[in-house]
C-alpha cells in the first residue's frame, strides 16, 4: 500500500489513533489530512489536522507532551490510521493519561485516575 491509497473523506481528513507503543493503551483519536499525515512521518512527531481551528497542530507545541512515532499502521480498508507512540506526559487537554478516561458501569460514567 501507498500513501495515495489512504481513503480522506470528502473533508480531506482520515480518522487516526494514538496509541502508547509500550502498554498498547489508546491514548486519542483525531483527524489527519494529507499535510499532516506527510509532516508527521517527515518529522516524527505526531502532527493532526484541528477540525475547529482549521490548521495543523504538533501535539506538545504548547504543552510540552510530544507523541513520538514509533509505528505506523493503516487498517485493512485504507480509511483509519494507527500509531503507536511514545507519549510525553499526558495525551488528553483535561490532564488525564488517555482521552478515555471514563468508564461507564452500566448506569453512569467514572473517571478513572
Amino acid at each position: 500500500m501507498k500513501l495515495d491509497e489512504i481513503k480522506f473523506d470528502e473533508k480531506g481528513l482520515v480518522v487516526t489513533v494514538a496509541q502508547d507503543y509500550q502498554s498498547g493503551q489508546v491514548l486519542m483519536v483525531a483527524y489527519m489530512n494529507r499535510e499532516s499525515l506527510e509532516k508527521t512521518l517527515e518529522t516524527g512527531r505526531m502532527t493532526y489536522w484541528s477540525r475547529s481551528r482549521q490548521c495543523l497542530w504538533t501535539k506538545g507545541e504548547t504543552s510540552g507532551n510530544f507523541q513520538y512515532v514509533k509505528e505506523f499502521r493503516v487498517d485493512c480498508d485504507g480509511d483509519a490510521l494507527l500509531f503507536k507512540v511514545e507519549q510525553k506526559g499526558n495525551a488528553c487537554h483535561t490532564n488525564h493519561r488517555s482521552c478515555f478516561y471514563r468508564r461507564y458501569d452500566g448506569n453512569r460514567f467514572s473517571e478513572e485516575p
